[in-house]
């Protein structure tokens, strides 16, 4: 060894044994991981495209297959990109019959007499005697005011005319007894001529004394207020009690005649002639009122009669109808759809008007024919009855047309008949989200599956992705 002291280096000290075991084996831990994890990599690398590949390989069978049935069923029998799938459609017939030509009108009811029960002298009402709602009849007691002011003013009336009368007779006495004395020549003339003008002006005071017993009796006889006319009475728009006046503007109650019952409603002016040819030639005309959805028919009368002129802001024209209404459906101030029929085609060929379609060409339907494939067919209508339209051009009695499921058809597209309840069943689901969910989830639960599957088969017979590949 150098001396320290002279300058020399120091050597090294040598390696100790323990220290260059733990490097080594550091070493060999580091490589065994990166050994691992290359391996792991490249085993899923390897089994996720051989289930790629198998799921693509599955799902192009399935279009394929797909592909052949939907060229089967296009026209021709021929497969291949032109080739589609036939759309479900409602198809009805073209027939031939008798249809109404009818004109449609909205209108309202109304009363043919709308009367306010009034009372016509003042006094305490004591009694009301109907119920509210309830069928009177003209001539029924309603109600009772208190009548003993008026008996006293019918007696008192009845005394003074009992009073004139006696002396009314006294001077026709007296009269006559002047007339003898007057032809024996015992007294003037004079005396009889005052005697015949007291006569007349006690036979005046008699009359006089008439008049007020008879109006003394009317206003007793208005203490009981009766129906001025038959209908059904309103609710009570005064309670016992209370004073009532003949200036009190609600009155008592409201009497509505509904029986007959009358409706007015309007039609355009363009079909003012046909409806004034049939009514100036003496026909009646049959009219008809429905609700406000068209769906039930609440009665049916006749014209009665039309309005003296046009309105010119809307340019329709009023008329007036009469109905029975027994069942009592029609209601004052209701509002109604009216249907007026004014004349009947015979042997007209007709459609449904659910079949009508327009476009840029007109009025057109579609038709299918026999081998199932529609064809735009332009129409000519004619009038139509609401759920009917008569066809004047185009269309032949046995044809079919669609009623539903033409919103998707065009010229030349095959199209496959369906019952209306099959087509509804078959709408419901496509048009639920539960449903559309549970045909995608099927969908990717397939190709999973499927590629699951080959991917499976792949690792459980022992092949490498490689061999596990098409």
């Amino acid at each position: 060894m150098s001396n320290p002291e002279q300058g020399q280096p120091t050597p090294p000290n040598p390696p100790t044994p323990g220290g260059n075991t733990r490097s080594r084996r550091r070493t060999w831990i580091a490589g065994a991981v990166i050994v691992v994890l290359a391996g792991a990599g490249w085993y899923w690398h390897g089994h996720r495209k051989a289930a790629q590949q198998a799921g693509a390989t599955s799902a192009g069978a399935a279009s394929g297959a797909a592909g052949m049935g939907a060229g089967k069923r296009g026209p021709g029998g021929a497969s291949g990109p032109g080739a589609q799938q036939r759309s479900p459609v409602v198809v009805n017939r073209v027939t031939r019959r008798n249809m109404d030509v009818v004109l449609n009108g909205l209108g309202n009811v109304t009363p043919v007499a709308n009367v306010t029960v009034r009372a016509q002298v003042s006094g305490p009402l004591l009694k009301v005697l109907f119920k509210e709602g309830q069928m009177v009849k003209a001539g029924d007691v309603l109600a009772e005011i208190d009548p003993r002011p008026f008996q006293a003013t019918l007696d008192q009336a009845v005394g003074q005319l009992a009073r004139d009368q006696a002396l009314l007779q006294n001077a026709r006495l007296d009269q006559k007894r002047y007339k003898t004395l007057l032809a024996q020549d015992s007294i003037s003339s004079q005396q009889v001529d005052t005697q015949d003008a007291l006569v007349r002006q006690y036979e005046g005071t008699v009359k006089t004394d008439q008049g007020n017993v008879d109006n003394a009796r009317i206003q007793l006889g208005y203490t009981r207020i009766v129906a001025p006319t038959s209908g059904r009475i309103g609710l009570r728009q005064v309670d016992p009690g209370n004073i009532v006046n003949p200036s009190d503007t609600n009155g008592i109650a409201l009497i509505t005649q509904i029986q007959p019952i009358a409706v007015l409603y309007t039609i355009p002016e363009d079909n003012l002639p046909s409806v004034l040819k049939k009514l100036n030639a003496g026909e009646k005309l049959a009219v008809q009122a429905w609700d406000r959805q068209m769906r039930n028919q609440l009665g049916e009368g006749t014209l009665l009669t039309t309005d003296n002129q046009i309105d010119t802001t809307t340019g329709t024209v009023k008329l007036k109808a009469i109905f029975a209404n027994t069942d009592g459906m029609l209601f004052p101030n209701q509002f109604v759809n009216v249907r007026t029929r004014i004349d009947t085609l015979e042997d007209a060929t007709v459609i449904p008007i659910a079949a009508i379609q327009r476009g840029q060409q007109g009025t057109f339907v579609y038709v299918v024919d026999d081998q199932s494939t529609v064809k735009v067919q332009v129409v000519t209508l004619g009038p139509g009855d609401g759920s009917h339209s008569a066809v004047l051009k185009g269309l032949e009695p046995g044809q079919r047309v669609v009623v539903d499921g033409a919103d998707r058809l065009k010229e030349g597209m095959t199209v496959e008949a369906v019952d209306p309840a099959a087509r509804a069943a078959a709408l419901t689901p496509a048009s639920s989200p539960r449903a559309r969910g549970r045909r995608g989830g099927g969908a990717s639960g397939a190709h999973g599956a499927s590629g699951a599957r080959a991917a499976s088969g792949a690792h459980g017979s022992g092949a490498s992705p490689q061999q596990a590949q098409p």
